[in-house]
Formats: C-alpha cells, structure tokens, sequence
C-alpha cells in the first residue's frame, strides 16, 4: 500500500510540470518574439533617419550651390556685360579683375561644398557674418554701392551665421540682377535671441520678386528656426528684404 500511495502521488504531479514546462517555453518564446519584433522596429526606424537625413543633407548642398552660382555668376555677367561696352581699357581691366576674383571665390566655395561628398574631404569653415564685409565689396564691384552695418556680437552659432550670410548673398544678387547700379543698404542687427537682417536698395528694379529658387531657399533658411520672412516693395520705390533668425 505505501508503494502504490507513493506512485499516485508522482503520478498527480506530472501534468503540473508539463504545464509549468509548457508556460516556461511560452513565456521565453513571447520574450524572444517581442525582442525581434523591437529589433526590427528599431532598425526600420534607424533607416528612416538615415534615409531621411541623406536627404536634408542633399537638399542642403542644392541649395548652398544655387546661391553660391546664382550669386558669382550675377556678378560675372554684369561685369562681362561692362567689359564689352566699356571704351577704356582701364575700365575694362578692372571688370576683367573682378571676373577673375569672383569666379575664384566661387569655385572655392563649391570645392567645399562638393567636398562634403568625400569622406577624406578637408572642408573650409562655412561663410558666416564675418564674411559680410567681402560680399559687400564684391557686390559693390559689380555696381551696387553697399553701406554695411552689422550691430551686435557677431560670434552666433554656426547654421545662423550662414543662414544670415546666404541670406544677405541672395539679396544682394537680386540687386544687382534687377536694380545695378544702385545703392543698397545692409543692416544685421545681432542680439543674444535673435539676428535681424534688412537689405534695402533705391535702385528701379521689379517691384515684386516671383518664386525662383532664391526667394525658396531664403523663406526655407528662416523657417528652420521659426523666424520671420518678407520681400516687397519698400519706401520711396525701394526693394527691401526682411529676415529674423531667433537662435536661443
């Protein structure tokens, strides 16, 4: 009798152990499903980004290279457009200079934007508001007088700086496609939150900019940063471009 006591009692307590087997494995199973599933879900999301970010990257270098060609090659034709016309050599040697200057800066800007495309690229520190002083030079060569005047710190982090140079850039390329020789006026107001660009000429260019790239790219650079934006006839016939980048 005590045998067979003993027997049924190990008898009753297998299928518990089969169920707590058969949970076990459920539960390492569920936990290895759920892990995969994460896994997956994960990497998916990794190549989104990477996706996306190749991306912005690519718009970035488009819109970078327009303003960089739109802005020189503005500049080479009106002064080309001068040496033809022109009936003093001294006054044709100094247009011819000016090319020669301009396409230089230019192809050293896109040497480093194309540079970007190379993993062993040495890249030159992008343009910001300490560079304001030579674009206004060159576009004071190409016939449009410009008065600088930048109020403030100038040391801002780096993508506001730019912004606020490609900003200026584009301006001063529509001033001297639509209103040289004019005068223009570029003030860049710099506080702690916020840089305010105003670019303002007298000269008798359009009246109302259309929806070219370059209109696109400044709109594009300010809304990053959930500035302001306008571009519209000004005082007393004047075209006048405002943009205000907050930055803190």
């Amino acid at each position: 009798r005590g045998g067979g006591v003993a027997s049924a009692g190990l008898g009753g307590g297998e299928p518990e152990n089969v169920l707590a087997a058969t949970a076990a494995l459920g539960a390492v199973w569920a936990i290895g499903y759920t892990t995969r599933l994460r896994r997956s879900f994960i990497a998916r999301e990794m190549e989104q980004q990477a996706e996306q970010a190749l991306g912005d990257e690519r718009l970035r270098i488009a819109r970078e290279l327009h303003d960089v060609v739109a802005h020189n090659l503005s500049l080479i034709a009106v002064q080309a457009a001068n040496a033809a016309h022109v009936r003093s050599p001294e006054h044709a040697y100094q247009a011819l200079e000016v090319i020669s200057e301009t396409s230089r800066a230019a192809l050293t800007e896109m040497r480093g934007l194309l540079g970007v495309l190379r993993s062993d690229a040495d890249l030159a520190p992008s343009p910001g508001l300490d560079g304001l002083v030579e674009l206004a030079d060159r576009a004071s060569l190409a016939g449009v007088r410009v008065s600088l005047d930048v109020r403030g710190d100038s040391v801002v982090p780096e993508g506001v700086g730019l912004s606020a140079y490609r900003i200026v850039q584009e301006a001063l390329t529509n001033v001297v496609k639509h209103a040289a020789p004019a005068a223009c006026t570029v003030t860049v107001e710099v506080t702690p939150s916020l840089v305010r660009i105003d670019v303002a000429d007298d000269g008798p260019g359009v009246k109302e900019l259309g929806v070219g790239h370059g209109l696109i790219g400044m709109r594009e650079r300010v809304a990053v940063y959930g500035g302001t934006f306008s571009a519209g006839p000004g005082e007393n016939g004047s075209f006048r471009v405002v943009a205000e980048l907050p930055y803190r």
